[in-house]
Order: C-alpha cells, then structure tokens, then sequence
C-alpha cells in the first residue's frame, strides 16, 4: 500500500493534503465505497463470532449474527446522505454536534465516540491475537503490537486513501478465502463432501448433543430462544459500534455526494454474505465433525480455526490465519485514521489550536497515528491479561455505548431536540443501563462476577436499556423547551486551508476556479433530497426484512430443517456471496476502469523513458478526468501527458 501511494503521487501527482489524507477529497464512487464498508464492518467478531453462534445455537446463529449487524448498516445511509445534505464540509460528526449544541455536548459525545474505537479496537486485537497465538504459538503480547504495526505504516504514510486501497484487497482476498472453505466442505471434502452428508453429520450430532432451548435439541432449526437473545443483543449492541463509530462517517463524508447512499445499501447487503456464508459452513462443521472445545476456547473465537485445520490440517490454518489477518489489519486501519480525525478536528482544531493550516493538522494526524496505533496493543495485552475474552466484550458493547444513538441521530434527523437533551439522554441513558445489567445479574445469578455477568439474559436486559431508555428522556426534555435549528451553523464548517501543501501552479489554478467550501447548488439540494427519501425508505424495508419478515417466522413455525431445505439454504449462501463478490469486487474495478488505464498507460511510458514529470497550468483536465475513482488532484496537462492518458 504504500508503494501504491507512491505510485498515485508520481503518475496521478496526487497532492498530499490534509483533506486528500483525512477525506480523499470527497470524490470516491460507489463500488470502493462499498468495499470499504464491507471491509470496516468485518471484524475479528464478524468471522470469529459469528462461527462460535453456529457452533452453539445450530444454522440460526449466522442469521442472527448477520441480520443483526447488517441493519445499522443499511440504516446508517440515512445518516449517510443527510450529513451529506446538513453539513456537506465537515471532517467528522463531532464537529456536527459542536456546530449544532456547543463544547459541553461537543465534550459528551466525544467520549462516547472514543469509547467506541477503544471498544472496536480491542475486539480487534483480542480476536487476532488469540487466533495468531493459537495457530503459530508467537507470544501474545507480540501479537498484540505485530498487527497494528504494519498498518501504521502504511496508514500514517497514506491516509484514508491507503486504507480504501487496503479495504479493496482485504475484501477480495476475505472473499476468495470463504468461498474456498465452502467448496471445500460441501464438495471436495472426504469428511463431509456435501450439503446431504452435512445434514446428516448435524442430525447425529444434534441427538448425541442436544441444544439447549432448540426445537427438539436439534442445529438445524430456528426455534432457538437462546440465538433469538443473541440476536437481541447484537442488534443494539451493534447500533452503538455503526452509529458511534467515526469510520463509518469518514466514508460517508469521503464519497461522492450522489454514491453514499447506494454505497451503504450495497455494502451491507454484500457483507450480510460474510457471516452468513462463513459460519454456516465452518460453525456447522465443527459440530458436524464433533470438534471438542472448551467453552473458553469458543468464546476466544477458536471455533473458525479448529473447524479449517480439521478439514485440511495445516492448509486450512494458514487459511483460517489469513483471513483473521485481513479483518483485523483493515479494520484496524479503519479505527486508526478515525481517531486520528477526531484528534485532529475535535481536539487539536477545537481546544489547542483552532484555525490550523493544512501542514499543521496532517503534523498532528501523523502523530496521533502512531500514538493510537502503539496504545492499541498496550489496551490488548492488558485486557488479555484481565482474561476478558472477545466473545465477552462483544455481547458487553452494547451496555456500554448504545445509550448515545438516539440523541446523536436525532442530532441530524430532528431540529426540535434542544441542547440539553442531548447531553443528558445519553449520560441517563448509560446509567440506567449498567445498574439493570449488574442488578439482572445479582438477581438471576445471586453473585457478580465476569461468568454470571457474561451471561445472555442481563446482557440482553442491559443492551435494551442502554438503546431505549434515552428515547422517554430526550423527548420530555425536548418537549419542555424546543428547539427550532435550522443546520445553517453545520453548513457553515468549514474546509482546512491547504495551499501551503499545493503547488504553486496548482493553488493558482484552484484559486482562479474558486475552489474551496462545497455550497450545494440548487439542483444538487434537490437531489440529495431524493435520495434522502429512497435512503430512508429502501434501509427500513431492507432492515425490516431481514432482521423481522425473514427470521421471525421461521422462529415462531418450530420448522426442523429437511435434507432438501438444508441443502437450499446451503446453496441460497454461495449464491449471495458470488453476488456480493461481483459487487464489492469486480465492480469497483470496471468502475475505475479509465483510471487505471490511465494508471497503466503512465506506467508504461514511464518504462519506456517517455515521462514528463512537469505540471503546468496551461491547461486542466476535463472534470471527468479530475474527479476520477482515484481521487486524484492530478493535473495531466503536457502534451506528452495528453498522449498518455
């Protein structure tokens, strides 16, 4: 990735400026865009997590898992394209809530915020230091330091562009590696071979073992009450680590205004494919296979590893471990340049040194990358130490962030919520929520402790309160006293100046052109209003159906899985995930096709000693050509560089 970053500076002469690093100028399309979501929402969890509810709760625990997590995705490309509308030059959603209610509000969700990337990046480095310890006996504190540090790298020397980039292979390589797992298991395996073998393997072992709380103890139906309170759990829960988490807006505010909400839609249902696919076929065929593991060996995530090594030995390791490794390097990325943003705009740019140039912000972005990224591994090795578990901090989550969604949704979608209200909601709202989460506990379990505490139904009663609560509280505050905003203070933020990361010539040329805050023009305002509308409708049909119309009925029927309906719904996953392959990584590459013939052309030359390193400004490349899938500020404007492109 970083020669990747050095060629985009040599052949596309991208300028390295602060809104190049932290917003990729605004001008990324649909399908990278996508990726990119894709990438940043499949965590260690999301391939570790998601196999170990397989492995506990039979074919439902995948829905559950992926329905659960894939709704504030879909929903969040309402937030998407309305902070697009609201605040259309803003760096991270904090500043949204600074322009709209002041410091002391600004101050409450900046905490929140922050929680919820330690909270992320700790699940990260817990699930992949385990799964790296376990599969190549490295020391875990070595582990916890080795994987964030390549992303440094390449994060401080690229910013947000190098983690698209990286989101983009990661996806690609997440893909390949799933659908080989799952030719391998239900075709080419001498342990199981089939969707038939596989039913029958799951029949014998659901008599041998029984599920708990399953229609007639068996994996394959979805009357499971306890996947049903996961499911619970991790949809609130999730509400908090989409909506709280900076990334996701990063990706909204770096996409083209016209791309962000079919970004979202397409990335959430493309990574819906993930969970649902992986954990149906390695969860199950731990179980099918009667793998033995403890229960701390499951909730470490080690259900995915074990299953991939039984299949092909040290092969399927290697798999296991790459795959692990992709989702925690490019989420990590994710979670590094996010909290970079939010120290540099909401606390350098806000309380040290309001008004800070171009030079100034990347200075202090590039230093709170490396601070961050060595913090995240010193959080990690003290957590492992603790002996809390991924599966632990997963199901906890919710408790400890969700209480801050609704107001800070609200914060975009409802000019009547006044400031009050949105500083105390929260706050009530994460009160209320831990003293029902440790009070359930007492009461069901009569003693505290990290087991009893862990256990679904307090976590369950915790996470609902967290989310709810604070919706009784901001509308009675809001009720005595509204307010009436108008978003013009939100419209108002705005850019960094960057000339003195230009070159001369460059700025000249910007300067000339009037460049500098985005102002949407009426027919743009009308446009995005429109897609305001289909994001709100498409995102709630979407979310509705999978998380409600889909398995809720399957649920209340009591249906035990056929051998033919298995095998269905064995074939309707490959499916999905070949579409979702098709969309999040084929087609971000047809849609930058002419960049990278460009790209390619420049290389060429360059090979053969025809480049013409000299940028004038005699002339500008069509705008087309400007804003092209690349981001790049390029100005290829020689007549050797018009032969070229």
């Amino acid at each position: 990735m970083t020669l990747v970053t050095m060629a985009l500076k040599r052949y596309l002469h991208e300028v390295q400026t602060s809104e190049m690093y932290m917003t990729a100028q605004r001008s990324v399309k649909t399908g990278l865009v996508a990726s990119a979501v894709v990438s940043s929402w499949t965590w260690a969890a999301t391939l570790l997590t998601s196999t170990e509810v397989a492995y506990k709760y039979g074919v439902s625990g995948p829905i559950w898992y992926a329905s659960g997590a894939v709704v504030q995705v879909l929903l969040f490309s309402v937030l998407a394209i309305e902070l697009k509308r609201k605040a259309p030059n803003a760096h991270t959603f904090l500043e949204v809530v600074n322009a709209r209610y002041g410091k002391t509000a600004h101050i409450v969700y900046l905490v929140f915020s922050l929680f919820t990337n330690i909270i992320v990046t700790a699940m990260l480095l817990l699930g992949g230091s385990a799964v790296v310890t376990y599969l190549t006996g490295m020391n875990v504190i070595a582990a916890c330091f080795l994987l964030p540090l390549g992303v440094i790298v390449y994060t401080l020397f690229g910013g947000i562009k190098a983690t698209f980039l990286t989101d983009y292979a990661h996806t690609a390589i997440l893909f390949i590696i799933i659908i080989s797992f799952y030719f391998t298991v239900y075709s080419t395996s001498p342990l199981i071979g089939s969707p038939g073998k596989m039913y029958d393997l799951l029949v014998a072992a659901s008599l041998k073992t029984p599920i708990v709380d399953n229609e007639q103890g068996s994996l394959v139906t979805f009357s499971s009450l306890q996947a049903l309170i996961f499911g619970i759990i991790n949809i609130v829960g999730n509400f908090g680590t989409v909506f709280l988490d900076n990334c996701y807006y990063q990706r909204a505010i770096s996409s083209k205004p016209e791309h962000a909400v079919k970004a979202y839609l397409m990335g959430g249902l493309a990574w819906f494919a993930i969970p649902f696919t992986l954990a149906t076929t390695m969860g199950l065929t731990a179980r099918a296979l009667d793998i033995q593991m403890t229960p701390t060996a499951v909730s470490q995530g080690l259900v995915l590893v074990e299953s991939a090594i039984a299949l092909t030995g040290s092969l399927g390791g290697f798999g296991a471990l790459v795959l692990v490794f992709m989702a925690v390097t490019s989420a990590s990325s994710a979670e590094l340049i996010s909290v970079s943003s939010i120290f540099t705009y909401d606390i350098y740019r806000t309380y040290i040194r309001p008004g800070a140039t171009g030079k100034a912000v990347i200075h202090f972005s590039h230093a709170a990358v490396l601070t961050f990224g060595i913090l995240m591994g010193v959080l990690a090795v003290l957590l492992n130490l603790t002996g809390i578990s991924l599966g632990y901090l997963y199901t906890l989550m919710g408790v400890l962030i969700s209480s801050a969604v609704v107001p800070l949704t609200l914060t975009l979608l409802w000019s009547k919520q006044n400031r009050l209200a949105a500083i105390i909601s929260p706050i009530f709202g994460l009160i209320a929520a831990l003293i029902t989460w440790l009070v359930t506990t007492y009461g069901m379990y009569g003693k505290i402790t990290v087991d009893t505490t862990s256990q679904n139904m307090p976590l369950m009663a915790g996470n609902l309160v967290a989310l709810f609560s604070p919706i009784p509280c901001t509308l009675l505050l809001t009720f005595l006293n509204p307010d009436n905003f108008d978003f013009e203070a939100t419209r108002n933020i705005q850019l960094v100046n960057d000339s003195e990361n230009v070159p001369e010539q460059v700025a000249k040329q910007q300067s000339a052109d009037n460049t500098g805050d985005y102002i949407p023009t009426a027919e743009e305002m009308a446009f995005l209003n429109k897609s305001a509308r289909f994001a709100k409708i498409a995102s709630v049909i979407l979310a509705v159906c999978l998380f409600l119309v889909w398995p809720l009925p399957m649920f209340f029927s009591r249906y035990v899985f056929s051998k033919e309906f298995f095998t269905g719904w064995v074939v309707v996953g490959i499916i999905w995930t070949f579409i979702s392959t098709l969309a999040v990584v084929v087609y971000p590459i047809y849609e930058s096709r002419d960049a990278l013939k460009l790209m390619g052309k420049a290389i060429w030359a360059d090979i053969r000693g025809k480049r013409n390193d000299m940028i004038t400004s005699s002339q500008q490349p069509s705008e087309q050509q400007m804003h092209e899938d690349t981001n790049t500020t390029a100005y290829i404007v020689t007549e050797k560089s018009k032969e070229v492109s």
